[in-house]
């Protein structure tokens, strides 16, 4: 039996609530699907341009690279960068899992990262010369792991030897103001310029931050750490130790340069 109140039917007020909803649901979803799509192109860019602007800072003067404008960083990227993705045994990969053509800047790092460091794809950032895209003056190289709180990181730059650091660019999800997010402060990223990340026997050491700030005596594989985030630190040691290791075989394939004793 049907009940009427204030002169309309239950049932029919309640399937009318439910049309009107589904409908105005499918409307919304439509007009954020068409403005997804709309701003995707954006977002790429967006994305492109922050990738490649770190890439570029590990190798660039920060205060030079941040008076650019982005159709300028993107014209240096292209002038100055030649990129190729390798995996574990050093061997260039071509080609992605979709079967298409294998694009280091595509690559996506976390998503690596949670691969076996067997199953892991590497990309490898030539940084050449303005004059001679032949001479290749740095090795840019991803990295990625774990801080205190969220994930890390950033690219250093092998100078053309593989041995010496000719700079640093890291980042973080949400490392503590004024302690572990000093990591993005060129202030310690300096700090890793021209330090070795082989000893003289031709093991790979890198580099290491020690605990404390204000530290002396520190050899060419050390700096200085971070009052406050020795967590961070260590956070730091590790991922650079490892991703450097997973290069070795790429290392020992180029065969660059004269100090490093591959």
């Amino acid at each position: 039996m049907l009940t009427k109140k204030g002169g309309y039917n239950v049932q029919q007020s309640n399937a009318y609530i439910l049309i009107f909803t589904a409908i105005m649901t499918i409307i919304v979803g439509g007009l954020l699907s068409i403005a997804s799509q709309g701003l995707a192109p954006a977002q790429k860019k967006s994305i492109e341009l922050d990738t490649k602007t770190q890439i570029l800072a590990s190798v660039m003067d920060r205060e030079e690279l941040g008076k650019m404008k982005p159709d300028e960083i993107l014209a240096k990227y292209h002038q100055r960068i030649v990129s190729l993705v390798v995996d574990i045994n050093g061997e260039e990969v071509t080609t992605n899992e979709k079967g298409g053509e294998m694009v280091a800047e595509e690559v996506n790092i976390l998503k690596n990262y949670k691969k076996s460091p067997e199953e892991r794809h590497y990309p490898v950032y030539k940084y050449v010369s303005e004059n001679n895209a032949d001479k290749v003056e740095a090795y840019i190289l991803p990295l990625y792991g774990a801080g205190l709180w969220n994930s890390i990181w950033g690219y250093v730059a092998l100078k053309s030897d593989l041995n010496t650091i000719g700079g640093t660019s890291f980042d973080h999800t949400g490392e503590t103001p004024g302690l572990g997010a000093r990591i993005t402060s060129p202030e310690i990223q300096n700090r890793y310029v021209g330090k070795k990340i082989y000893d003289e026997s031709g093991k790979l050491v890198s580099v290491d931050m020690v605990k404390g700030e204000g530290n002396s005596g520190l050899n060419e594989h050390q700096v200085d750490g971070m009052s406050g985030a020795t967590i961070t630190g260590r956070g730091l040691n590790d991922m650079l130790k490892s991703y450097l290791n997973h290069y070795q075989s790429y290392f020992k394939k180029i065969n660059v340069g004269a100090t490093a004793k591959l």
